[in-house]
């Protein structure tokens, strides 16, 4: 028997490469209001706690920026609007989700995206191999709280015992472990290789056919 039946995955860095429509739609609002525009590279360490908190690392003085509501409100219905210009999925995730799909695996992605974007992407793209798909919303705590794991999971009708956490960054393992799952981090993401092999138990690998290989 399979010790795995179940896959919870991230969306952002792990399934879809997203950080150039998230660069480009931060630098419009920064330049909306004649701030400082970002590089990608510092984008890509803005991200992985949701909307809120890369408008937060982007805007000046953040949160407290007396324009900042106003700012990330108009970053999240930009962004609504162009958030697949250059947004592709990664080499093999189409191809393994197929194959996890065809093997009797539930699929389910998580994210600290905003739940329509979710929902939206994953109608774009993978919603013929996935049974949930959830992102930040009223009521739920976001990652690495475990509120949308469980939530995901008891959408599927899954328990924990025999499900696997995919993503790509310190947030995601730290989902994990609060989720009581083991944990698969991609090196193709939004962190470098060394930062993820710092946490204990985790295994990290370098393209999608490495998963197929440990889940089948």
């Amino acid at each position: 028997m399979r010790k795995y039946d179940t896959v919870v995955f991230d969306l952002d860095g792990t399934l879809l490469n997203t950080l150039e429509d998230l660069c480009d739609c931060v630098n419009v609002i920064m330049q909306r209001y004649g701030w400082k525009v970002h590089t990608l590279e510092q984008i890509r360490n803005f991200v992985g706690n949701g909307i809120g908190k890369l408008m937060e690392r982007s805007v000046p003085e953040g949160r407290n920026n007396p324009q900042f509501e106003e700012a990330f409100e108009a970053f999240r219905e930009y962004y609504t609007g162009h958030c697949r210009i250059k947004t592709r999925p990664y080499d093999g995730v189409l191809e393994l989700m197929s194959t996890l799909n065809e093997k009797g695996f539930h699929i389910a992605i998580v994210s600290n995206k905003n739940d329509a974007a979710v929902k939206e992407l994953n109608d774009i793209y993978f919603s013929r191999f996935t049974e949930s798909a959830i992102g930040d919303r009223e009521g739920q705590q976001r990652k690495p709280a475990p509120d949308a794991v469980y939530a995901a999971l008891e959408e599927m009708g899954c328990g924990r015992e025999r499900a696997v956490y995919i993503g790509d960054s310190e947030v995601d393992y730290q989902t994990a472990v609060n989720s009581g799952l083991d944990c698969i981090l991609v090196s193709w993401g939004f962190r470098e290789r060394k930062l993820l092999e710092s946490f204990e138990k985790a295994v990290v690998v370098d393209e999608c056919q490495e998963i197929e290989n440990i889940l089948l």
